[in-house]
């Protein structure tokens, strides 16, 4: 019996059942992973002065290390300081006026009014004994002894002692009454403005000192001291290097193998044997042409989505612009999240 066809067939069984275990596992192998091409992107901010003057101080350089209210920088405060002397010495001034008000007619005030009204007093009865006794000369002597001008100017005298002595006790009531309560209102709202401007020249002596907002890099430094810094013009720029993460771009036929959360290994042409663990955090809703930059293997007149690659850099590889290859890992075929749409 010929045994030849027999073998032949049961190679041809073995290759089968060895391709049909590929094809069903295929899914489990890395080229069945997405990868995809991008650059490394991170926040920045431009630091600059709130106040108008001269800059005293700087005392980071490029690539320094800041941390979160570390002082960067100092502007020149003479003239402030000086102004913050004059307003502490006016606020004085209006606490004196304010406490004299408050504090009403002194005892020796009050015994002063009361003299000028006796006084007044005394002047007010002579006229009036004066006056009288010139109408009783007249009467006697049937106006002989007496001229019509002496009793006019008697009359006069008196009227005049009578006003004196209303104005002086009017000039008492004044006194025991004291201040009227609208001159205090007055005395206190000149002495809170006073305040309130030496709040503000404080404020200002403290915006004199630029602050790191945040832990950053400093990446660029753009004025020096004697420069005039003003709130137009940044005095630093700083690289926000938490977060951190990768810009890439996915065509449409693959965007259904990313999600929101998917794990990623992204490794660099500087560091190509390690790779650094990353996260899908942001899957742009909108499509956009590729931009001129990335690399893929579509043509880059195709439509892609924007995905940024959330990832853990304690060692502070990655560079911002440097380019990036993202690895992402196959997504679960049931119980995916749904796509994210805030950007990071």
């Amino acid at each position: 019996m010929n045994r030849k066809p027999l073998i032949a067939v049961a190679v041809v069984a073995i290759a089968a059942a060895a391709g049909g275990w590929w094809y069903a596992n295929r899914s489990a192998t890395p080229s069945d992973q997405l990868v995809l091409y991008g650059n490394v992107d991170l926040r920045q901010v431009s630091l600059a002065f709130n106040a108008n003057d001269r800059i005293a101080e700087l005392t980071v350089r490029e690539g320094d290390r800041v941390r979160a209210g570390q002082v960067l920088g100092r502007l020149d405060t003479r003239s402030l300081v000086l102004r913050v002397a004059q307003s502490q010495a006016r606020i004085g001034v209006q606490e004196q006026a304010l406490l004299r008000l408050k504090t009403g007619s002194r005892p020796e005030e009050v015994a002063q009014a009361g003299a000028q009204v006796a006084a007044a007093q005394a002047d007010a009865e002579l006229a009036q004994q004066q006056l009288a006794r010139l109408q009783a000369i007249g009467t006697t002597t049937a106006g002989r002894a007496v001229s019509q001008q002496d009793l006019d100017s008697a009359q006069a005298r008196r009227k005049v002692a009578l006003a004196q002595l209303d104005n002086a006790r009017k000039a008492q009531q004044l006194v025991v009454a004291g201040p009227r309560k609208e001159d205090i209102g007055q005395a206190q709202a000149q002495l809170e403005s006073a305040r309130a401007e030496l709040a503000l020249m404080n404020h200002q002596l403290t915006e004199a000192e630029l602050k790191a907002p945040i832990d950053a890099i400093v990446r660029a430094r753009l004025l020096e001291p004697g420069d005039m810094a003003s709130p137009q013009r940044p005095a630093f720029t700083l690289a926000i290097t938490d977060p951190k993460w990768v810009r890439t771009y996915v065509a449409e036929p693959d965007l259904g193998r990313v999600r929101a959360g998917q794990e990623a290994r992204v490794s660099t042409d500087s560091q190509p044997g390690e790779t650094i663990a990353g996260k899908v955090g942001y899957i742009s809703s909108v499509a956009e042409f590729t931009p001129k930059t990335v690399q893929t293997e579509e043509l880059r007149s195709s439509l892609v989505y924007e995905v940024r690659v959330m990832v853990d850099d304690p060692q502070d590889r990655l560079r911002l612009g440097m380019p990036a290859t993202v690895q992402l890992s196959p997504p679960p075929s049931s119980g995916s999240s749904s796509t994210a749409t805030g950007k990071p």
